[in-house]
């Protein structure tokens, strides 16, 4: 276990003004706390804190950062309190302890939702300091280290989450060597054999290369160092989880494998880094599309990098990534080599422009956005969705004509791209022009493309575009646009039912007493009150009670059961359902009719209401990715001997006195014939639509065996359509 002295040394080795006093305190404090708790390994519980602490050092986090990493269980795990943290480390120690200690369970999350709302949590507490971010990675990172001590049936779990989450998460803020570590112990938990596998086979590569590795870092470093070049050049080898990632994409073999080594090559300017590029494609032979300037173009984790691949010495294939020491740090530290602490980097890793506050890096900026989606609310199940589909894309980018530069994860087309801009661009496109020319808004954009969105006032975003949209952003902004376009719909329908009602009591609507009587209906806004209106959650009576009209109640009539309807259909019929406002319409689909005894749902549409639809039928999948338009309904009471439509389809021989079977039947069965077609006409058979009217579905199938039992009739089915 790391001793007092050696954690200061680690801090002050590359922040001298470090508070030494502050730490020491820290150290002692987290020790006698947590006293003699064990770990499931048996080793002090202290050790955990400590180990994240140290993690923070390699990363070269602030005093502060390092002192909430040994303070991060305490309130947890202990009898220590916020206020006991705040009088004796400081109120911004005591914030970020107080944001780690509420997403502490997060660790035992199992279910997709509870998952979730602690994502949310976290990017809540690091929305107040990304710091706690950064205590929370390291916190999984030792945990993982440490999981062979955690119980079997736990470690899968675990390891799940974190390749889902945390690696992503790491890789998104540019912490590579984290993203790295958390994903190949995660590998190694979830597919111990593919691990087992691959480490193999890369050990075999390591002993039948021998020294040809070593023989191209000496072999780069001289053909540089004769250009006039300083450079420090290392070989690396991918991790297994790097290689089987791209094994599964590329749909490879180990073999096919052309970039299992790779070397950096680390030199003082970004004119060396062009020079050593022009060098290195001079000496050796470069592999056609394999050179990417991540210099010009930074990805969205700020990591800046030439990529070439060339065949170097010994015939092999070598990817070389070609980087200044400022750009190194923040490729292996990413946003913790951002000014999150008093003083720059040392003299060796700075160079001009390289030394940018953490809350001005692309990567805060990509954690801001995601906390814009959580402000615009979605749900946080929803929100994790969106989330996974930003942590997991690799980019593109992409130009407005004007020249703005637009990253956007791979496979994005014109839609996300629209979105990316602004909101109000992509609610209104109507289409778009790549590289000048008109191309569908679906067309998977590519590198250096050129996207022209054309717009039209009149446009708002179709539903279906939220299965074609990629980015978590684009999906947000289309489902906020599609409920909002069906909400003012139910406003209108809402305003329609209220005037008809008002004008029964010879009043007109006036939105000023409207407003005024919404604190009496216990709503704030006027839409949202027209569109409970529309919907059938607020009837029409208790609006006029608001506005101070008493409904007239005819004694002469029976009054209608709540949720009950009047005169609707074409016969102008009583349908008894419940579960729908008084004054909206409603009707029986005429393509399947809909009898009491089965299951009915009701479908509507603003403007002329809701059509009744028995649960089997066909029509319902048209709206099934439109869930607000279902109405869930029963069947009321019903005056005696109501009838109701349903419509069947016979099947008779074509024979003399088949129709007189069919209508002798339905009539001695007490049903009415109210339509009848002949649909198709063989030389054998003929089919028949028939619309019946009967009591209940008792009755139907009463009917339907006794037509099945005729001679001339082959089969009676109930129409679904």
């Amino acid at each position: 276990m790391m001793r007092q002295y050696e954690l200061v040394e680690r801090v002050t080795s590359y922040d001298p003004d470090a508070d030494e006093v502050l730490l020491n305190r820290a150290y002692v404090y987290a020790m006698k706390a947590h006293g003699h708790q064990k770990r499931a390994s048996g080793d002090p519980y202290f050790s955990h804190p400590l180990e994240v602490a140290a993690i923070l050092t390699e990363l070269k986090l602030d005093d502060a950062t390092v002192v909430a990493a040994l303070l991060h269980d305490v309130v947890e795990d202990t009898e220590s309190t916020h206020q006991e943290i705040e009088e004796l480390f400081g109120p911004e120690i005591s914030q970020l302890v107080d944001g780690l200690t509420k997403i502490k369970r997060l660790d035992l999350v199992t279910k997709e939702a509870a998952q979730a709302e602690n994502l949310r949590k976290l990017l809540l507490a690091v929305s107040r300091d990304v710091r706690v971010l950064l205590v929370k990675l390291a916190d999984r990172l030792h945990n993982m280290r440490t999981i062979e001590y955690v119980k079997q049936e736990k470690r899968a779990r675990i390891a799940e989450e974190t390749l889902d989450i945390y690696a992503p998460l790491a890789g998104r803020m540019g912490m590579q060597t984290v993203r790295e570590e958390l994903e190949n112990i995660s590998f190694q938990v979830l597919n111990p054999d593919a691990f087992e596998t691959i480490s193999s086979r890369l050990e075999r590569l390591r002993e039948e290369s021998g020294n040809i590795l070593a023989d191209i870092e000496v072999e780069l470093t001289k053909q540089l160092g004769e250009q006039g070049i300083e450079s420090e050049v290392t070989g690396r080898e991918k991790r297994p989880y790097s290689i089987w990632r791209k094994m599964e994409r590329k749909h490879l073999s180990l073999g096919q494998l052309s970039d299992i080594f790779g070397f950096r090559v680390i030199v003082p300017t970004i004119d060396d880094c062009y020079h050593a590029l022009g060098i290195s494609h001079q000496v050796w032979h470069a592999v056609p599309g394999r050179f990417k300037d991540y210099i010009s173009t930074p990805k969205q984790n700020d990591y800046r990098s030439l990529h070439t691949t060339v065949i170097g010495p010994h015939r092999m294939r070598v990817e070389l990534q070609i980087r200044t020491w400022a750009m190194h740090d923040i490729a292996e530290r990413g946003i913790a080599a951002h000014g999150l602490y008093k003083d720059a980097p040392n003299a060796k890793m700075a160079e001009a422009g390289s030394v940018v506050p953490a809350t001005e890096t692309n990567a805060y900026r990509w954690l801001r956005r995601l906390l814009d989606l959580l402000a615009e609310g979605d749900s946080p199940k929803e929100f994790l969705e969106h989330t996974k589909l930003e942590l997991f894309h690799d980019q593109v980018f992409c130009f407005t004509p004007k020249g703005d530069l637009i990253a956007l994860p791979s496979g994005a087309n014109a839609i996300d791209f629209a979105y990316a801009v602004h909101t109000d661009i992509g609610n209104s496109c109507v289409g778009c022009r790549v590289n000048g020319r008109h191309a569908p808004l679906m067309t998977e954009l590519q590198n250096g493309d050129e996207v022209e969105i054309i717009r039209s006032k009149a446009q708002n975003p179709p539903a279906a575009w939220e299965g074609l949209a990629i980015t978590g952003k684009a999906r947000a902004a289309i489902r906020r646009a599609t409920r909002l376009a069906v909400r003012n719909q139910y406003a209108g329908l809402g305003k329609e039912i209220l005037e008809r009602a008002l004008s029964r009591h010879g009043a007109q609507f006036s939105k000023k007493k409207f407003t005024q009587a919404l604190p009496r209906l216990g709503v704030s806004a006027t839409d949202d009150a027209l569109a409970a209106i529309g919907r059938g959650e607020m009837a029409s009576s208790d609006v006029l009670k608001a506005l101070g009209i008493e409904s007239e109640i005819k004694t002469t009539k029976k009054a209608p059961k709540p949720g009950r309807r009047g005169k609707a259909g074409a016969k102008k019929r009583s349908i008894a359902v419940r579960g729908v406002s008084e004054d909206l319409p409603i009707s029986i689909s005429s393509d399947t009719g809909a009898v009491p005894g089965e299951r009915i749902v009701g479908i509507l549409t603003p403007g002329k209401g809701i059509t009744i639809y028995p649960i089997f039928a066909r029509a319902l999948q048209e709206y099934e990715d439109e869930p607000d338009r279902w109405v869930d309904l029963t069947w009321d009471e019903r005056e005696e001997n109501e009838r109701y439509p349903a419509r069947i389809k016979i099947l008779v021989h074509n024979e003399v006195g088949a129709l007189a079977q069919v209508a002798q039947a339905i009539g001695e069965n007490d049903g009415n014939i109210e339509n009848l077609q002949m649909v198709t006409r063989a030389a054998d058979f003929y089919d028949l639509d028939l619309s019946i009217e009967v009591l209940d579905v008792r009755h139907l199938n009463r009917i339907m065996d006794a037509l099945s039992a005729q001679s001339l009739v082959n089969s009676v089915t109930r129409s679904n359509a």
